[in-house]
Parts: structure tokens; sequence; C-alpha cells
């Protein structure tokens, strides 16, 4: 049986490395079970979350991990005080949790190096998350229903089989660290962009072969890892291009010479659609493209000591660089130039 602390140690309770296969706590007083906020259970041999455990109603950091749980009790749902939930390398999947586990008040959630090949519902719901880890899974997918986690500051996702990012991840406006390491990740969504408060941005060993330019609108991050990439390692362009429909050549012709239209002019799906024109990037072009694009592979130089390859798209092939009008001069660009050197602290290629 376990040796517990004395009363004025019970704020914190580790019973952790003793062989454990269950807990009973019923042995104390209500008064020293309402002493006991932090509870530690790691590298026990625990197979379920001991039914006692689900009675200290003032807990609010719970660490079972290194054990063998392959499910949690609905009774977990009586600690309405747990802030922080930490069950790393057991045996839980999306079907170990309680279906009201979304009501739960927790704002940290780990279960790195478990068996979840989906992402549970429940947690998808938990709008107090600050910090979610599930790394070490076997998730090949990040849901839509990501961007309900409003609060998350934390998402780790690394070491799964994930090969894409949704670009719902942007309304993620309060994330600082994003890491998606060791997946299968080819591409990156520009409307990251969007994530303002991004500190850490982790995408070493993926896919990856580019960047989108939109990239360098992270105005606060600070350390960017893409070492184990692809990276193409000289300057590319891809001139594949499909010619533009007439639908497209005539929208072009509108938004070019600025001709002012209105739903008195033209039927509601044309006038959606004249507002979906981007913008050709280079500076020496007034053009607009709506679906018909080139790809232009840019090599962008942070901090004057990597160079990273960045996804342009141009209106067209004849239309230039979009940061100098001589293809020769393509190492020398406006991009290199106005990047503050403080924009990325710590570009991990290597």
């Amino acid at each position: 049986m376990a040796r517990f602390p004395s009363i004025d140690d019970c704020a914190v309770l580790h019973l952790s490395r003793l062989q454990l296969d269950d807990l009973n706590l019923e042995r104390l007083t209500d008064s020293k079970r309402q002493q006991i906020h932090q509870l530690h259970l790691t590298n026990n041999r625990l197979s379920f979350l001991p039914p006692s455990v689900c009675f200290l109603f003032n807990l609010e950091y719970l660490d079972i991990s290194n054990n063998t749980l392959t499910a949690l009790p609905d009774d977990i749902m009586r600690l309405t005080n747990l802030k922080t939930f930490v069950a790393k390398n057991n045996f839980l999947d999306e079907s170990s949790f309680p279906k009201e586990f979304e009501r739960m008040p927790v704002e940290n959630l780990n279960l790195s190096g478990n068996r979840f090949e989906d992402i549970p519902m429940q947690f998808l719901k938990m709008t107090t998350l600050q910090s979610l880890s599930l790394g070490g899974n076997r998730l090949k997918n990040i849901p839509a229903e990501i961007e309900n986690l409003t609060s998350l500051e934390m998402l780790y996702l690394g070491g799964n089989l994930i090969s894409s990012i949704p670009p719902e991840v942007a309304n993620l406006t309060s994330l600082r660290y994003l890491v998606l390491c060791d997946n299968r990740i080819q591409s990156i969504p520009p409307q990251l962009n969007k994530l303002h408060s991004l500190l850490s941005l982790s995408l070493h060993n993926n896919l990856l072969t580019f960047l989108p330019r939109e990239i360098l609108s992270l105005v606060h991050l600070q350390e960017l890892s893409l070492r184990g990439n692809p990276l193409v390692v000289r300057f590319i362009k891809d001139m594949t291009y499909d010619p533009p429909s007439l639908m497209e050549l005539a929208g072009r012709t509108v938004k070019s010479h600025n001709l002012s239209f209105s739903l008195s002019d033209l039927p509601s799906n044309l006038v959606h659609y004249l507002n979906l024109a981007s913008e050709c990037p280079n500076p020496k072009c007034a053009g607009v493209y709506f679906d018909s694009c080139v790809r232009h592979i840019k090599f962008v130089d942070f901090c004057g000591k990597y160079r990273l390859p960045l996804m342009h798209y141009l209106c067209s092939p004849q239309c230039s660089s979009p940061c100098s009008s001589n293809p020769q001069s393509d190492a020398e660009s406006e991009d290199e130039n106005s990047v503050p050197p403080d924009r990325l602290q710590r570009v991990l290629l290597g």
C-alpha cells in the first residue's frame, strides 16, 4: 500500500514509480482530500483510473502518464476543478473518454504517445482548452472543427500521419505555438498568415518543397523549424499554366480597368465572382487573376543566412518576377531586403 505524505504535504501528492495497480484513498479524511490539488501517479501499473481519485473534488492537476490505461470512467466528470490532465504513454484512443468529457473545465490536455487515430469530437468542443498535445499518436488528419478551440495557445500534433493542414487552423487566433513536425505534410495553407500571435512554427521532417509567401505576414514569428524537408535547393519556376477562360478574361478586363458594376448591372453570381479577384503580387504589374495563374517558387533570404522557397502566384507566364523585373537578379529580391532581421529570429533548416 502506498505511504501517504503528511497532511501538510497533501496539496501535492506524489505517488509515482510505486508499482501501483490500484489506489485506495478512502482512509483519508474529507479534510485531507480537499487539500489535494495535484496528484502524480506516473510510471505505475494502473490499467484504470482508481475510483477514489474521482472524489478529490478540489483536484486541479492530474498526471497519470506511463501506465496502461485503456479508458476513463464516467466518474472523472466529478473533477469539476481539473485544469490540467496529463495521460501520456498509455493505451487511450478516441473511444476511451466519456461522451460528456467536453464539459470538463480542462485548460491543458496532454495525451501524447497513445493510440488516437482521430481527434475525439469531445475535445473539439472544449472551448476552455489552452494547450492540446496529441503527439506520437496515429492521427491522419486535423478536423476542420479544430477552429472551435478559440482559447488554444499551443497545439502539438508532431509525430503523427497527418498529410495536410486545414485552413480552419488559421482561425485559432490565440495560437502561439504550432508543432506539426514528423508528419507527412506537403504544403502549408496560405491562410496561416492570419495567426498573428504565432511565435513558433515547427514543420521539420515533413514533405515540404516550398512555403507560401504569405508566411512573411507572421510578424511575431520567432522560430521556424524546417529541417528534414525536401526543400528545393535551387531557384525553380513552374510555368505550368492553364489558359484563362473567356469568363476570366472578361473579369480581368473589368477589374484591371476599374469598371464599376453592381447587382443592378450583373447577376449576383457574377458580382460574387468579380469580388474574388486576386491581385498579381508583381509590383510592376497591375493585373489580376481568378482561377488561372502561374506558380512561381521564389527564394527569399531570412536574416541574411537562410534562403527559403516561397510560393508566388503570377497572373500570366509573361508576367515578370513579383520581386524583380530581371530574372537573373532573383537572388536580390525586394522580399529579401524588406524583411527586418527580427522578423524570424530562428530558422532551423539543418
